[in-house]
């Protein structure tokens, strides 16, 4: 497809506006204007939109297509959720609207939700107390790993070490680092989780806490999780939930419950909420009681004649981790999600989506090789086979593959731990009859892998770009071509 630059046509218009009547003055100062010079396209307002539609019809996303991508929970967004963030009252509302006094009467619908997600949040999950205020699940990371370094700090504490598993999430360690902590890490087991021997070799009094996702990013739940929270105490640490995969326990187990002192949520993973590209997301993070005065300010509380607030007299506090109530839009969606669904509800999505996840599971079982062969939560993870290594077929032809048969590829290459891993989260939304296609193309795929591999490894034929050298375009960033 041409770049706009290339369409345009010498003197042509999209909208010809006679000279105004109305008088205007520009205070720019000369330096900052670009003059006349500026060479933009010319093109008639029709060849704009046709332009930009065809752009939009090549986007990828969970409303036109199956997208299975691992750890990521890409799953359907309920619509009678975004009808409700675009009412006015909440869309229209400005932050900086007082919250009691003159005009306060607008803002105290938006706080009750904030104060009514809180105490869901806190059923859900066995935690204390909550912020909304973290805008993605790594935001909130970083937001828990403050709080445990207040808490350690508070105590008097030089403790310096993070425990994270080997199959952990990337922004663990990460999240700890920038919090000011050293990450060790202790290899899973035969079972393809944390071992508990493992872990007790690297305990010692210097041990802050430790990060751990349950299930982890293989879809296995740790059997050994109350007796890891319990070592973790032994040495007066700190035991933080990372909440990506909470979507296959919801409403079934709550983190609090295993031991857990900090949780965070990825919101816009098992709330069922827009994410991707950066965001907007939502990551709230819920704490033990001990660990309540240390959360950031500000704190919506409900005062004696029933109005909402916000609490600032915090002295413990780490402080503001984002401006104003985070990413409210998405707090609001999921809130909506919730009361939809109800306990039952959310029940039911942990059900469904380990029950579809161990559907795929079981009928690819004997063209891929699963990572561990054993019942899984929400998520699957799969590597080529032997036969298909030695056709030159990766992980990478695979989901190649899938694209030219209108799936999104999983996730590729991760957990690094899995040689040519792929983790293929289906989801508790989606359909059987979408599961079975899905199934039959990866069948497909790995037939093919024997029969004719070179064809694999030319896909995709069927989009606009095909195999660009990855490597060589992130290294040599092309700016123009992306707006093509």
């Amino acid at each position: 497809m041409k770049l706009l630059f290339e369409k345009s046509v010498p003197e042509r218009r999209g909208v010809a506006l006679g000279p105004s009547d109305v008088p205007t003055t520009i205070n720019i100062n000369e330096e900052l204007l670009r003059g006349r010079s500026a060479a933009l396209p010319e093109l008639s307002e029709l060849d704009v939109v046709r332009h930009f539609t065809e752009l939009s019809r090549r986007n990828f996303g969970v409303d036109t297509n199956f997208y299975p991508l691992g750890s990521c929970t890409m799953k359907y967004n309920p619509k009678v959720a975004e009808r409700i963030a675009a009412y006015p009252g909440f869309a229209h509302l400005h932050p900086l609207l007082p919250q009691l006094r003159m005009g306060g009467m607008l803002t105290q619908g938006a706080l009750a939700i904030l104060y009514d997600m809180d105490l869901l949040l806190r059923e859900i999950t066995g935690m204390a107390g909550f912020t909304m205020q973290p805008m993605a699940g790594a935001h909130g990371e970083l937001t828990g790993m403050m709080i445990m370094a207040a808490y350690h700090r508070d105590r008097g504490n030089g403790k310096s070490i993070i425990l994270a598993p080997d199959s952990a999430h990337g922004t663990n360690p990460a999240s700890a680092a920038i919090a000011g902590y050293r990450v060790v890490t202790v290899p899973s087991d035969a079972n393809g989780v944390m071992g508990i021997e493992a872990l007790k070799k690297e305990l010692c009094e210097d041990v802050a806490g430790v990060m751990l996702t349950c299930p982890n990013t293989l879809g296995l739940f740790n059997p050994h999780i109350r007796e890891i929270c319990d070592l973790i105490h032994s040495v007066d640490g700190l035991a933080y939930y990372d909440g990506a995969n909470l979507n296959a326990i919801v409403g079934k187990a709550r983190p609090g419950d295993f031991g857990f002192d900090i949780v965070h949520i990825n919101l816009h993973k098992t709330c069922a909420t827009p994410h991707g590209g950066g965001g907007p997301g939502a990551g709230p993070v819920g704490v033990g009681e001990k660990l309540v005065p240390f959360l950031p300010v500000s704190i919506v509380v409900k005062r004696d004649d029933g109005t909402y607030a916000l609490e600032y007299d915090r002295p413990k506090s780490i402080g503001y981790v984002a401006p104003f109530y985070g990413n409210f839009g998405i707090v609001l969606r999921a809130y909506v999600y919730i009361l939809m669904l109800g306990a039952e509800g959310l029940a039911r999505v942990a059900e469904n989506a380990v029950l579809n996840a161990n559907y795929i599971r079981c009928k690819l079982k004997g063209y891929y090789q699963p990572a561990v062969d054993t019942v899984c939560k929400h998520e699957c993870v799969f590597s080529t086979t032997e036969a298909m290594a030695k056709q030159g077929i990766h992980a990478l032809d695979v989901a190649k593959a899938l694209i030219d048969r209108g799936f999104h590829p999983p996730t590729v290459y991760f957990p690094t731990i899995v040689k040519e891993a792929m983790m293929v989260e289906p989801t508790e939304t989606e359909s059987k009859e979408t599961l079975d296609a899905f199934i039959a193309a990866m069948i497909e795929i790995a037939e093919l892998a024997e029969r004719d591999p070179e064809q694999l490894k030319a896909a995709p034929v069927t989009t606009c770009v095909s195999r660009p050298n990855e490597t060589a375009a992130a290294k040599n960033l092309n700016i123009a071509s992306l707006s093509s």
